[in-house]
């Protein structure tokens, strides 16, 4: 079977991350554990580019070897953020690993054997904070002098002997992937954006740098260094096993795992992986991906998030507040993913509130608190309200259908929907009131029990998005003695009425989502 592989983009590892680094790794989090409930073989890959002037440059400015500089701030800042964010990737690359460099070499030297890459001159502005070859029509002008129109500074000039890729040879091939497969380059706008750059003309690309050597020296030209995208582009193949003998463990891995299902990237590194990559793949007779998906920017001040602009925010800052679940919820849950939004504290003080603490945390612990109290702690006889049923149905199957999209924002939206309908279903039934007369026990067990299967339905839903929570309130459900481990309950099962044993034993919810202290 193959997996579904998911990756998102390998960060550029010359500082720690901010959330916007964050919010990619969790959508491609939340995808792929949604992918495993439904049953799929999975793999997930992230990781770091470590290559590159930019980070050669910022070791220096730290008195440090570049080696040195990219091990620390991969062991002290990127891995342990992904491990506090609750990440389950299956892997994580670094391009400075022998795995990957090796195999670059490879693909590299096979591309140069088939005639795709010549010599040539290199003349033209570079931007070091994008490690990227800029078109004079890129730039913008400031009193005089040309920027790079992301990072506002000023671009240099580079004017070497290179080696060149004949990317404009696959110019049309690509067009004609693109106008003929619209989901391979999603959202709309990016298709649209990638279409229109090919269709104005494609130049060959400058694939190696002379001027500083830290990078992989090019095989057959020791005098230079593999340009720093050009490496960092194939570390999605190279991770799962490009070049090895189809025999050999790295090559069935390849063939079990490869073409990717999706790539996550930002928007701004668009254009290199839905244009230079894959033209990569196509002049090696590799498939390419079967999806490129460019979500926005997170903003602030209405400019995108950034460490070298000082808008860069740590995932800490939000999630020692907050909350890690919150952060994840949120962030999926407010902004369509495609699009550009801004983080704003108050909305998100908002939502918690009212979507997290009072729609959800405390339909789940007053549900538990009654259980505990009307019916001795212990899961009631099966009962089923029909309208109830037929809303899970409903909602599992929109759910479903958004996820697989990545639609998070409409997934969500119709979990909480269907949250909002259990809450409305107690307040109308009012089980405080059926206690108040032994005559209604009865009645009152028919709704607790409808409460609690729907609690185990919205864990079950929530549980990619919201893992450690939905986990504290499966055990207090009794959910996992009676049915096993949440992150092993099938999507597909979900809406099947009836699954929380009677007698269960129910225990009292922790607060899921605590009062906010009054952030200074």
């Amino acid at each position: 079977m193959k997996s579904f592989y998911l990756t998102t983009p390998i960060y550029y590892v010359n500082d720690a991350p901010h959330i916007g680094h964050a919010y990619t790794t969790v959508a491609g989090d939340v995808l792929t554990r949604w992918h495993r409930q439904r049953g799929e073989s999975v793999w997930f890959l992230t990781g770091t580019d470590e290559h590159g002037q930019k980070v050669m440059r910022t070791a220096e400015q730290n008195n440090v070897a570049p080696q040195a500089w990219v091990d620390k701030l991969v062991a002290d800042a990127w891995k342990p953020n992904w491990t506090a964010l609750n990440i389950a990737n299956d892997d994580f690359i670094r391009t400075t690993e022998p795995r990957h460099t090796e195999r670059v070499q490879k693909f590299l030297q096979s591309l140069k054997d088939s005639g795709h890459i010549y010599a040539g001159k290199y003349e033209g502005p570079y931007c070091v904070g994008c490690e990227e070859f800029k078109l004079p029509g890129d730039l913008i002008d400031a009193d005089g002098e040309k920027l790079c129109p992301i990072h506002s500074k000023p671009i240099e000039m580079v004017n070497e002997n290179n080696w060149f890729f004949k990317l404009s040879e696959f110019t049309q091939a690509l067009l004609d992937h693109y106008k003929k497969n619209p989901e391979a380059c999603q959202p709309e706008s990016a298709r649209n954006e990638v279409i229109s750059f090919l269709e104005g003309g494609v130049s060959d690309l400058s694939i190696s740098r002379s001027t500083f050597d830290w990078g992989i020296p090019v095989p057959w030209d020791t005098d230079q260094v593999v340009y720093v995208w050009f490496d960092a582009l194939l570390n999605y193949a190279t991770a799962v096993g490009l070049t090895d003998a189809p025999d050999s463990e790295g090559g069935k891995k390849f063939a079990a795992t490869w073409p990717a299902d999706v790539h996550l990237v930002g928007k701004d590194i668009l254009r290199f992986h839905a244009v230079i990559w894959p033209a990569m793949l196509m002049a090696a007779g590799i498939d390419i991906p079967k999806k490129v998906f460019a979500h926005g920017w997170l903003l602030v001040g209405g400019e995108k998030m950034s460490k070298s602009k000082l808008t860069g925010i740590a995932p800490s800052d939000i999630t020692d507040h907050f909350g890690v679940d919150a952060f994840r919820y949120y962030f999926l849950r407010a902004i369509p993913f495609g699009s550009d939004g801004s983080f704003s504290w108050e909305d998100m003080s908002a939502r918690y509130t009212s979507e997290l603490a009072n729609d959800f945390g405390n339909l789940a612990s007053r549900s538990a608190a009654m259980i505990e109290k009307y019916c001795g702690g212990k899961v009631p006889a099966v009962a089923k309200d029909a309208a109830l049923a037929e809303a899970l149905t409903a909602t599992v199957e929109k759910c479903d259908a958004a996820m697989v999209a990545l639609d998070f924002q409409g997934g969500i939206n119709a979990v909480m929907d269907f949250c909002k309908q259990v809450n409305g279903f107690v307040t109308i039934k009012e089980p405080w009131i059926l206690a108040k007369d032994p005559a209604n026990q009865a009645v009152l067990e028919e709704v607790l029990y409808n409460t609690a299967e729907s609690l185990r339905a919205l864990a079950v839903l929530l549980h990619p998005v919201m893992p450690a929570t939905t986990e504290i309130l499966w055990e207090s459900l009794g959910a996992k003695a009676a049915l096993g481990e949440i992150g092993a309950q099938p999507i597909s099962g979900v809406a099947t009425w009836g699954q929380l044993p009677p007698g269960a034993t129910v225990t009292k919810t922790p607060v899921l989502f605590p009062r906010l202290e009054v952030k200074e």
